[in-house]
């Protein structure tokens, strides 16, 4: 602190003697105003690295959680686009929701074409029933049915098919896996 010059004073003077109080005051002020903005802004620094290192974890966290689902998605479009077997997603009414190469393969057209277009027209005229029966059990019983079938349209024989179905709950769509057994029914 620096010393006050008593002599320069005149103690008698109050508004002289407040001018100087307010300058030193002023002084004292800035000094401290200088180590507190000092400490926040080590603290500010310190937090913002902090910070930026929670953010680069969180960003390598989900860089695996991406290559993770990048395989399980490579993994599923294996299994389910190139299996052997016919996989469709019907409504309660038949219609095609979804399906695998293999299933419009079945039913000797392209896979976008089938998409919103009734399962059933691809049932020979002399299975309807049976898979008719086989649909309307599916979705009372919830749980897994199975039927034999000829497909077919326009009086045209695709085979026999042996189909299992079951029931998704939460969107309620029956899952269909379909076999051609045409081979073995020779």
């Amino acid at each position: 602190m620096k010393a006050v010059n008593t002599e320069e004073l005149d103690f008698t003077n109050a508004e002289m003697l407040r001018k100087k109080a307010e300058k030193l005051l002023k002084e004292k002020q800035k000094k401290a105003d200088k180590k507190i903005i000092e400490a926040d802004i080590k603290k500010l620094v310190h937090e913002l690295q902090v910070h930026q290192i929670e953010l680069e974890m969180q960003n390598e966290e989900l860089r695996q959680a991406y290559e993770t689902t990048e395989q399980a998605l490579k993994k599923y479009t294996m299994l389910y686009d190139f299996s052997p077997m016919g996989y469709f997603t019907l409504d309660q009414d038949g219609v095609i929701h979804d399906l695998n190469f293999s299933g419009a393969e079945m039913l000797q057209e392209k896979r976008f074409s089938l998409i919103d277009t009734n399962f059933k027209i691809f049932i020979h005229e002399d299975s309807k029933s049976i898979f008719n029966d086989f649909l309307n059990k599916v979705y009372l019983s919830n749980r897994k049915e199975s039927c034999e079938v000829m497909l077919g349209y326009d009086n045209n024989s695709l085979g026999y098919a042996y189909i299992e179905g079951i029931i998704t709950m939460e969107e309620q769509k029956c899952l269909l896996s379909v076999v051609n057994i045409s081979k073995f029914k020779k």
